[in-house]
């Protein structure tokens, strides 16, 4: 009953990222932990190479779309690659089992499902104000950061929280970008979030796997059905109300961060 039931919270959580965009990992990963009872470097390190395999898609459509900003990923990647595999390298230095990396890769998870939760309700009531459009002449002082170590810093960060956590890179990624290049359009900062979350949660999710902290039947798993849910969340997009479902997820979130800090 086992096997059903992941591919059941594979296409539950992609439907709910195809609807919203939120990142699948500050979903899947206390569901996880809490419904199914998976041990937490388990549950994160798995979850890390779901979220690879599933924005890798998404990430081929918007490059034919020609609307991911290269510059962008490259510049934030610079920060976030080498804090991923400095990270990966304390885990393995502390052992991924340990009970004291298990209680700081929690109370972790923990905050940065608050900072999604409040990423999400951000979202919610800013996201509108970012234009959809730009003139071609200022798309390329759009994509410049007020200094080019801004990026670095801010990726570090995220590279960082996504590595210890698998959550990071989707709503919190995306407030980042906004706040780092508040002219450009939302949809090529969601398309430079998505692009840049596939080389992260790949490398660190692979550096999961290397020091055992994958679980690749599960994963399967997961995958059967998540991609329909995808599918099937993004054509029904349109249709549900984005600003309710984003408000019931940030609160969801939220509670699930709590209760992993108070584990």
């Amino acid at each position: 009953m086992h096997e059903f039931a992941f591919v059941f919270a594979g296409f539950a959580v992609g439907l709910v990222v195809g609807l919203t965009g939120v990142g699948g990992g500050s979903l899947m990963t206390p569901l996880l932990i809490f419904f199914f009872g998976i041990k937490p470097h388990l549950a994160i390190g798995t979850d890390l190479l779901f979220a690879a395999f599933t924005k890798m898609g998404g990430t081929v459509s918007l490059a034919r779309a020609r609307i991911v900003d290269w510059r962008i990923v490259g510049q934030i990647a610079a920060g976030s690659l080498p804090a991923s595999l400095l990270t990966l390298y304390v885990l393995q230095r502390m052992g991924p089992a340990n009970p004291t990396t298990q209680t700081i890769m929690t109370t972790t998870l923990g905050l940065a499902l608050l900072l999604t939760a409040i990423a999400t309700f951000y979202k919610v009531l800013r996201g509108k104000a970012v234009p959809k459009r730009i003139a071609a002449e200022l798309l390329g002082e759009a994509t410049r950061a007020h200094h080019w170590t801004l990026p670095v810093l801010f990726g570090a960060v995220i590279g960082t929280l996504v590595t210890m956590t698998s959550v990071g890179a989707g709503a919190i990624g995306v407030i980042v970008l906004m706040l780092l290049y508040p002219t450009l359009p939302l949809s090529r900062i969601v398309a430079a979030d998505i692009a840049h979350a596939v080389p992260l949660t790949l490398v660190a999710g692979l550096g999961h796997a290397s020091i055992g902290s994958v679980d690749w039947s599960l994963l399967i798993k997961l995958l059967a059905g998540s991609l329909p849910g995808i599918w099937l969340g993004a054509h029904l997009m349109h249709k549900t109300p984005d600003r309710v479902i984003r408000s019931l997820l940030s609160v969801l979130l939220a509670y699930a961060g709590v209760k992993l800090i108070s584990i």
